[in-house]
C-alpha cells in the first residue's frame, strides 16, 4: 500500500470585534496599567467584567477598580510554552482573584519552578513595556508579598478610548487526506483524476472519500474519470481575495467531469465571465509543474443536455 500523505497545514485570520463600553472600558484601563471590574446588583464584583449578569442576564455597567495585586485560587504548570503562548519560558498557568473581586482572572504566572507555585499565594500583575489595549497589556504575573495595591483612574481621565480589537485567531495541525484522497492527489500530479466506485450503488466519486456518502459502505475500486467535464452550476466571484492573484470578476463553477457521480469544483477560465453557462463542456488546464489544474477552460464541444447532468445540480 503507498503512503499516506500527511503535512502540517494552518487556518489563520483576523478576528475583528467592536466593544460596548464595559470591555473598552477594561482594555482601556488596562492600557493605562489599572484594572476594572464590573459589580452587580447584588454587590459581586466581576473580573474580568461582563455586560450581562451570568445569573440574572440583567445588563449591567456600574464599573469599579480593583486591585493589581491578587490571589492564585488554582494552577497548573507549563514546562514547554507554544508559540504565541504569554511566556517563552516555563511558566504556571494561574486563575487569580484580584483584590476587591469575586471572580478570578486566567493568565500566566512567571516562576522559576512549580515548587514554588501554590494555591493561596500572592501575586501581581507585571505589565507589558508598550500596551494597546488588550489582555496581553498583562504581560503575566509575578510573585508577591507586599501590600494590597489598587490603582485608580477618575471617568474623564483617560483619553482615546480602545472601541476594537483584532484578534488573530490561529489553528496549527497536521493534516492527513487518508489512503482514498493520497490516491487522488498522487493521480493529480500525473495530470489524471480518479475517483472509487460504490459497490452498491456503482456510482463514480471524485475526489474519492474513502466510502460512499450515499450508501455507507467502503470504496476501493479506483476509476479514472474526465478529463473533460461539465459545468452544473457556477458563480461570479467579484470580491478579490486576499494573496490570490486573480483578477475579478471570475467564476467558480461545480464541474461534473465524465464518468464522476459527482461534481467538484473548479474555477473557469479562458472565456468571458458573462458567457459561462449551465451545460458548458470544459476541460482543465495544467501549469508547468503544478500538481492540479489551474482552471478549466471551454473544449469548444456543443452544451451538455441538462438531463445528461440534472441528477449531479
Amino acid at each position: 500500500m503507498p503512503e499516506v500523505l500527511k503535512a502540517p497545514l494552518v487556518v489563520e485570520f483576523p478576528f475583528t470585534r467592536s466593544l460596548g463600553p464595559v470591555q473598552s472600558a477594561f482594555l482601556t484601563g488596562l492600557r493605562e496599567r489599572f484594572v476594572l471590574g464590573v459589580r452587580t446588583r447584588d454587590g459581586r464584583t466581576l473580573v474580568p467584567p461582563v455586560e450581562y449578569d451570568p445569573v440574572t442576564a440583567e445588563e449591567i455597567q456600574d464599573l469599579v477598580h480593583v486591585g493589581v495585586t491578587g490571589t492564585v485560587t488554582t494552577w497548573a504548570w507549563n514546562p514547554a510554552p507554544r508559540r504565541g503562548q504569554p511566556l517563552d519560558t516555563p511558566f504556571a498557568w494561574v486563575l487569580v482573584q484580584l483584590d476587591g473581586a469575586d471572580t478570578a482572572l486566567l493568565h500566566a504566572l512567571d516562576a522559576p519552578g512549580p515548587d514554588v507555585v501554590c494555591t493561596g499565594m500572592r501575586v501581581r500583575i507585571r505589565w507589558a513595556e508598550e500596551r494597546s489595549g488588550a489582555i496581553t497589556d498583562i504581560a503575566c504575573f509575578e510573585p508577591y508579598d507586599g501590600e494590597e495595591s489598587v490603582v485608580t483612574v477618575q471617568a474623564g481621565e483617560v483619553e482615546n478610548p480602545v472601541a476594537g480589537i483584532v484578534a488573530q485567531a490561529r489553528l496549527d495541525y497536521t493534516y492527513s487526506p487518508g489512503r482514498a484522497q493520497t490516491a487522488y492527489i498522487n493521480a493529480l500530479a500525473e495530470h489524471r483524476n480518479v475517483g472509487e466506485r460504490c459497490p452498491s450503488c456503482r456510482k463514480v466519486y471524485v475526489p474519492p472519500r474513502g466510502a460512499c456518502p450515499t450508501c455507507g459502505v467502503a470504496t476501493s475500486e479506483q476509476v479514472e474519470v474526465g478529463p473533460g467535464g461539465t459545468v452544473t452550476t457556477f458563480c461570479i466571484v467579484n470580491i478579490k481575495a486576499k494573496n490570490l492573484d486573480i483578477e475579478v470578476p471570475y467564476v467558480y463553477a461545480h464541474i461534473a467531469l465524465d464518468g464522476a457521480g459527482l461534481a467538484l469544483h473548479g474555477r473557469i477560465g479562458g472565456i468571458p465571465y458573462d458567457q459561462v453557462r449551465m451545460g458548458l463542456r470544459v476541460e482543465p488546464v495544467w501549469t508547468e509543474g503544478g500538481r492540479y489544474p489551474d482552471h478549466y477552460r471551454p473544449t469548444g464541444e456543443p452544451d451538455a443536455d441538462y438531463d445528461t447532468y440534472r441528477e449531479l445540480l
